[in-house]
């Protein structure tokens, strides 16, 4: 199970040699849930990134407000994590908390701009964008 983001921001400032970051990264992606197989498919690949990443998402409406779920997966070890974290700050929220939210900021927070590769980067603003073009969807139909 991931924690929340709040934690990952906290033990990332406690970790101050980047191997021991990576290595950390790495481990987030092993706690998050598995993406089921069929959800690997060419619908929920997201474009634009180094490596093959996977995001689905659905709106959970049994809460309210309703909340965006998001599950995720990679075929790189380093990039499955640096998905957990972005799952990490957008899952349960609600569509519109999502829209308020840049999650480059939580990576800019973490000083991910100065170690890890402009093509890891892209990935990264990939994502944030394709979670961003989800939450739009789900809340248009309520509109």
């Amino acid at each position: 199970m991931l924690p929340p983001i709040h934690t990952i921001i906290e033990n990332f400032e406690l970790i101050e040699d980047w191997e021991e970051r990576y290595s950390y990264v790495m481990e987030l992606g092993r706690a998050m849930p598995p993406l089921p197989a069929d959800k690997h498919s060419e619908a929920n690949r997201v474009h634009g990134c180094e490596s093959q990443v996977w995001l689905d998402s659905h709106l959970d409406t049994a809460q309210d407000p309703p909340r965006v779920r998001l599950l995720g997966d990679s075929d790189s070890s380093i990039t499955r994590g640096l998905v957990a974290i972005m799952i990490a700050i957008y899952d349960t929220k609600p569509p519109d908390a999502i829209l308020a939210t840049n999650g480059l900021d939580v990576f800019k927070q973490l000083d991910f701009g100065n170690h890890i590769s402009s093509k890891r980067a892209g990935g990264l603003r990939a994502m944030d964008e394709r979670i961003h073009r989800e939450a739009r969807k789900l809340v248009q139909p309520a509109q």
